[in-house]
């Protein structure tokens, strides 16, 4: 049993409602900020705002919802970087309107460098034609009710299916395991450490935990999970707390010809897998156009009911319209109806948000496994919408990269960023979870790093990966640059100062910005394309300026938040911070640089100044190991090759 003693079921949904309310408000304060206080630019600096915009386009569809395309009134201007990602809800304003006007609530659906599509219930009325608007993020207050719900329905359960599992998630009682028994696997390609995990996660009766490290696969043994439990007659909930995630094991489940549903808005659901969501297989449907018919209809049946007409009509006869009317308008809404339950009921899996997951559609349906992907980055409240109706866990994730998004400092303090996965981990990793240990995208040394400091030094990079470099590309000549893995420019003593943004909180770095754009161009030279790399640095600013200096087609260039779960051929990191007093800000959260190191599949290019960042115990270790395997070099020497 583990030393950690069990949790008082009432004092821990309390504490758990207590720090979503803190969140809650900390959220409702900061767009307040934003709408109210912060001028257009100092709004947009943000990231989570976009200003002066106008529409571009105008359309309808996704289950009947209106689509509108924004971009800046100079139809050359690219937008600025944002936070505004596929699936972000949204508030549209006009802009000039003062605090009381009118908001839009709407929802990401498409983005591009220089526009952006944002999805909405009802069309946005203007007050004028040439409107401008702002964009800002916005809260998900339906996702913050269900899990409220959810935490309520959890503490208050007895007697059933769900109190159980609460008693195990809360160290009340150990998990229960079957005997593990051999598989076939249905993916030939599966390692040891994948069947493994599929193993042991065959067997919970409870839950388990499948820990993925960068590369390793985590996805593939998830979906291998999600078919061999299909094979045993069993019904899957596929979950993640966000649309990427949960797009990736969809479209990945389709692709081995497996009958998956994709419930929630549909502008939320990458456009090529849109025909498989729930909305759009409804909305297309034969029943469902014959009860569309039937309830257009019935409307006009209802107007001509309450029309004045100079003929008057036989005793009761607008009252038989009316009834008529009614029935006509039922009739459609039971043949909508029994559309959506054989749907639902010929699907094997739904996947769906933790926070998208609705009563009103799936009703008392309930599920033998539900299989929470990127768990770590779930707070514990969102991994308990999907419990309420499951016989069992498998939670998929890293508690060694990215955590949850916490906005409020107290709520943090308090520990709200600490997902169930990570708690789990902590108290009952060795019963419950198996760690997948083969890497499939890094070179050696770009994933040595990583091994040693986060995973017990277990990694190992599978053969054809192992010793792979730019150099060994198409088209690539084989330089200094490309025939080496790693490389770190060290630009200690150089007056290479960060500074803050003008007007702004966030931190840049011009000469380390330059020199970000004097590398991309070596590659560029080398013969590397613009699609095969990336720039990311942990500012926002910073990501700001290298947009400007490097407006290069097919280059990505983002925050490490905004590259998680990604990869690149090769990866530029711009750390940013150099200052005499040591200060590191962001980068003294080493899971964001765990995620940073391992995006590069053959070269990793980090620039920093080694007299900031070895303050810290974790990059000191980090500058020995680029000197130890002749990746160092000074900024001096750079300048002079």
């Amino acid at each position: 049993m583990p030393d950690t003693p069990p949790r008082d079921s009432n004092d821990h949904f309390q504490h758990l409602l207590r720090l979503m309310a803190l969140e809650a408000e900390a959220e409702a304060e900061q767009i307040r900020q934003r709408l109210e206080r912060f001028s257009g630019p100092e709004a947009e600096r943000s990231g989570q705002t976009l200003v002066q915009l106008v529409i571009r386009a105008e359309a309808g569809g996704l289950g009947g919802r209106s689509l509108l395309t924004f971009g800046k009134r100079n139809v050359s201007q690219p937008l600025p970087w944002h936070r505004l990602r596929v699936g972000s809800p949204v508030l549209l304003s006009e802009e000039g309107g003062g605090p009381a006007r009118k908001r839009w609530r709407g929802v990401v659906s498409e983005q591009r460098r220089e526009n952006i599509q944002v999805a909405f219930e009802s069309w946005p009325e203007s007050g004028t034609e040439r409107a401008t608007f702002r964009l800002d993020i916005s809260d998900d207050e339906i996702g913050r009710r269900r899990e409220r719900a959810a935490l309520h329905q959890a503490q208050a359960a007895k007697g059933d299916r769900l109190a159980e599992l609460r008693r195990v998630l809360l160290l009340e009682q150990p998990p229960a395991f079957g005997p593990e028994v051999d598989f076939t696997p249905l993916n030939p390609s599966l390692n040891p450490t994948q069947q493994a995990a599929v193993r042991l996660a065959l067997s919970a009766k409870d839950v388990a935990l499948i820990h993925g490290p960068p590369g390793t696969g985590k996805t593939t043994a998830v979906v291998e999970l999600i078919r061999q439990a299909v094979r045993r007659g069993e019904r899957v909930l596929a979950c993640a707390p966000s649309n990427i995630a949960v797009d990736n094991i969809f479209e990945r489940l389709l692709a081995a010809g497996e009958k998956a549903i994709r419930l929630g808005h549909p502008a939320r659901v990458l456009p090529e897998l849109r025909g498989h969501t729930l909305d759009l297989m409804v909305e297309n449907h034969p029943d469902v156009r014959t009860a569309r018919k039937l309830a257009r209809e019935s409307y006009a049946l209802r107007d001509k009911a309450g029309k004045y007409s100079r003929t008057k009509p036989a005793p009761g006869a607008k009252r038989e319209m009316r009834s008529e009317a009614k029935a006509m308008l039922a009739d459609a809404r039971r043949l909508e109806a029994q559309t959506v339950e054989r749907i639902l009921d010929a699907a094997q899996v739904l996947c769906v948000t933790t926070t998208g997951l609705s009563s009103k559609i799936l009703g008392p349906r309930r599920f033998d496994l539900c299989v929470l992907d990127e768990a770590a980055q779930s707070t514990e409240p969102g991994a308990w919408i999907p419990l309420l109706r499951s016989e069992r866990l498998v939670l998929a994730g890293d508690p060694c990269q990215l955590p949850p998004t916490i906005i409020s400092p107290e709520a943090a303090r308090q520990g709200f960023g600490i997902s169930l996965m990570e708690r789990l981990m902590t108290d009952l990793a060795a019963q419950v979870s198996r760690r997948l240990t083969v890497q499939y995208r890094m070179h050696r040394e770009i994933m040595t790093f990583s091994s040693a400091e986060f995973y017990d030094d277990q990694l190992e990079a599978e053969a054809s990966v192992a010793g792979h470099l730019l150099a060994d590309l198409p088209g690539v000549a084989n330089t200094d640059l490309t025939r080496s893995a790693v490389h770190f420019i060290d630009t200690a003593g150089a007056g290479y100062d960060e500074a803050l943004e003008p007007d702004g909180e966030s931190r840049l770095n011009p000469q380390e910005a330059a020199l970000v754009a004097q590398k991309v161009a070596a590659f560029l030279e080398a013969g590397v394309s613009p699609a095969d790399m990336a720039v990311i640095t942990p500012y926002a600013a910073q990501v700001r300026l290298l947009r400007e200096l490097l407006p290069q087609p097919g280059l990505e260039i983002d925050s490490v938040d905004g590259f998680q779960g990604r990869e690149k051929e090769a990866v530029i990191i711009s750390l940013v911070r150099s200052n005499p007093a040591g200060e590191i800000g962001f980068l003294a959260d080493t899971r964001r640089m765990n995620v940073a190191l391992s995006r590069a599949r053959r070269k990793l290019l980090v620039i920093g100044d080694s007299a900031t960042i070895s303050s810290e115990p974790f990059y000191q270790r980090l500058v020995e190991y680029f000197e130890l395997i002749g990746a160092y070099q000074s900024v001096w020497e750079e300048l002079e090759w």
